[in-house]
């Protein structure tokens, strides 16, 4: 009989041992996994953010669809400065500019730019891809259809709501846009619980639970909120 009630204590004593422990381990091992997650998850925010801006800034207003953002990412181009040299501050002194540098070789006169030291500037306009001139074309067209869905899920879109209605106080129309990763899309399968205790938290801090960029109720310069 004592040898039984011995050996329930040594098994309730390493029951207990075992839940002390993963009661610290578990938390640091969720938070780990969630700084790495959200690095992926804010990258890619990031760059729909990029191409939404770049819209607004063809068109005049954010599109409604992350699908129609994609497909003007790849088929959309953009007007780029090449530029070769820059000036030095005794050019700068002596009065030259960007823009009448240029000038100065767009004439050709061989002359007057060896006089100016101008023989290795350049500043040519040209017109090149999106996925080029935003993404230094490091995404493939898989990759690019990739880029609407939340990392670490199975293809869940991203969130978006848009407000291209709005007016500011002074009568300035102001298109806005948000697009929003909650934390239960791409931490719940990391631990259930610890996500859920993440998200009452930031509900009692009034914060969004997840992460997002920009803002439709008033301007906050397209900011994410891990900004």
């Amino acid at each position: 009989m004592k040898t039984t009630i011995k050996i329930l204590l040594f098994v309730a004593i390493g029951v207990l041992t075992y839940l002390c422990i993963m009661s610290i381990l578990t938390p640091i091992k969720f938070e780990r996994e969630r700084a790495q997650r959200e690095k992926v998850v804010i990258e890619s925010l990031i760059n729909l953010r990029t191409a939404q801006i770049e819209h607004r800034d063809q068109k005049g207003y954010y599109t409604g669809s992350l699908d129609s953002l994609i497909t003007f990412i790849k088929t959309g181009k953009k007007k780029v400065v090449l530029k070769e040299g820059v000036l030095s501050d005794a050019q700068l002194l002596a009065g030259l500019t960007e823009a009448k540098a240029a000038a100065i070789v767009r004439r050709g006169n061989q002359r007057e730019i060896t006089e100016n030291g101008l023989e290795g500037f350049r500043r040519d306009t040209t017109t090149v891809s999106l996925v080029r001139a935003l993404y230094d074309n490091k995404f493939t067209p898989e990759q690019l259809e990739n880029l609407k869905y939340i990392p670490f899920t199975e293809q869940v879109v991203f969130e978006m709501d848009l407000n291209n209605g709005y007016v500011s106080s002074n009568g300035i129309s102001i298109p806005l846009c948000e697009i929003r990763a909650p934390y239960r899309t791409f931490l719940f399968d990391v631990n259930r619980q610890e996500t859920l205790n993440l998200i009452d938290l930031q509900e009692k801090l009034e914060k969004y639970p997840g992460l997002k960029v920009g803002a439709v109720n008033e301007p906050n310069n397209f900011a994410g909120n891990w900004e």
